[in-house]
This record gives structure tokens, sequence and C-alpha cells, in this order.
């Protein structure tokens, strides 16, 4: 008998879209042939496999679930390739009983969530029974969980399912209206704006390091002597930082603020020194570099 690799079964999963369960069992079958292992697959129905190898699913939904105490929030995106999967009441109810599943246990991969158990079934034999019945690729493409102790999550999710962030804001629990409604303005920044930090103290030291060196050759390919290049390449990192720091973005609601000086209205409305410990943001079907 071969012996069945995780790379092997990891291979077909991306070929096929079908579970990791059903893909070892069927490389098994297939005595580690791919391709016998796709024709058991298919007609077994947990996937159309040769059909949906190499396509694209960049329609689906994200959604987000928090506690009604603000303190544990989860966002998960699962793609399809039409919006007419998309909208359908049973990929709906399978969406969103794998947001409630991951809501409520302990896992951290989309294998493990598979694993979970509803009713009678698991989760990875329901999601078979989506990939047979609508026979496009759908795949649940990320997730995340986050949790505050002293502080609060907001959220915000854009009309339509296609756009979600959560931001933790740390430092005081119990938020005034105020304070909530300044918090739910720069999280409404995040998704406007798209920061991919907190502030500068978040951004690898190597990327600052490529980032200045390609703004300085770029001026000495210009003609500029290589003092002046330095100080060009410098000035273009602190546009780097205003323009991917969320805290040194210029305020959406009033640009004659940063989102730092909101930060700073919440610490006083609340008494106390607030920050933005982390947020995630999903935009669907977004490139891997934007990420």
């Amino acid at each position: 008998m071969a012996d069945i690799t995780p790379q092997m079964v990891k291979e077909l999963r991306e070929m096929t879209g079908a579970g990791m369960g059903d893909c070892k069992k069927a490389l098994v079958e297939a005595e580690g042939d791919p391709k016998k292992a796709i024709e058991i697959l298919r007609k077994k129905g947990a996937a159309s496999a040769s059909a949906r190898a190499g396509r694209v699913a960049n329609e689906g939904l994200i959604y987000t679930k928090t506690s009604p105490d603000f303190k544990k929030s989860i966002i998960i995106e699962i793609n399809c390739e039409t919006d007419f999967v998309s909208r359908n009441e049973e990929f709906i109810k399978y969406f969103t009983l794998l947001r409630d599943a991951y809501f409520d246990n302990n896992v951290n991969t989309v294998e493990d969530l598979l694993k979970l158990k509803v009713g009678n079934d698991t989760l990875e034999s329901l999601h078979n029974e989506i990939l047979a019945k609508f026979g496009e690729k759908i795949q649940i493409r990320r997730m995340g969980k986050l949790t505050v102790d002293n502080g609060w999550i907001d959220e915000y999710m854009h009309t339509g399912n296609k756009l979600a962030v959560l931001a933790v804001f740390e430092g005081a629990s119990n938020p005034t209206p105020l304070a909530k409604s300044l918090a739910h303005d720069i999280t409404m920044q995040i998704a406007a704006m798209n920061p991919k930090f907190v502030d500068r103290s978040e951004v690898n030291s190597a990327t600052l390091e490529n980032e200045k060196k390609l703004y300085a050759q770029q001026a000495i390919d210009e003609g500029k002597k290589p003092e002046i290049a330095e100080k060009i390449a410098q000035g273009k990192l602190e546009k780097y930082f205003s323009e991917f720091c969320l805290l040194e973005q210029s305020f959406v609601k009033d640009s004659n603020k940063v989102v730092g000086d909101v930060l700073k209205e919440i610490s006083k409305e609340m008494g106390t020194d607030l920050k933005i410990k982390s947020f995630y943001r999903y935009f669907l079907g977004e490139s891997e570099d934007n990420i």
C-alpha cells in the first residue's frame, strides 16, 4: 500500500475542495493515485473535482459574531464562485452553522472546525453536501477570533456581508455612548482606509529598511545626490506611516485630526488611557497581497 502523506492530502483538497478526511480516504482507496482519488470523490458526491479544479472563488460572504458583553468576537469568510450560490438559503444556513460552531468552540484551523459535530453530522459532511449540491468551488478561506478582558470589541458589517471589521479597544469596559460612538467611527475608518498596522511600532524593521532603500534608490535614479536621496526617503517613509498605520491616518470624518486624536478623545471620555489592541478587516475575495 502506498504511503499517503499530508502533502498528498493537502494537494487533493486544493484540487477538489473536498474535506481532509474524504481526501485521505480517497487516496487510500486509490492507493495514492490522485487521478483515481478524484474519480472516487466525484462518485461519492464529496466533490465535482475536475470541474472545480483551478477555478477562482471570489464570491461568498463574510460573517461576524460578538458576545453580548462585547468581550469575544469571531470573523469568518467563505468563498464560492457565483453570487447565485452566496444568496441561496441552504448556503446561508450552512455558513451560519459554521459561524456559530467556530464561535462556540475552541478551534483555530479549518480542519479542526470541519471535524466538529452539528447534530448527527460533522461540519465536514455538511460541507461535502453543499459541494455536491452546487457543483462549485466552495471554501472556508480564513477566520479569526478576538477576545479582551478589560475593554470591548466593536464591529462593522457593510451591507451585503462583503466587508467586515472587528476592532479591540482595551483599557476600560462599559463604554459611554459617546465613547462607543467614537470607537465605531474608528472601526468604520478601518473599513474605509484599510490600514495594515495599528501604529508604526508594529511595522517590521526589515520592511521599513526595504521601503527606505527603495525610496532612496528611486531618488538617486532621478539624479538626486545620496544625502538628498536619504532625506527624500525619510519623508516618504513618514508618508508610508500615515497611509498604513491606523493611528497616523487622517481621520475620514474630520481631516484636521488623525485617528490617534480620536482615540485620545475616547480616553478622555472614559477617564483612562485606551489603546487599540488589534483589528481584523476582511474584504471579500481580496488578493493575498492585501491580507
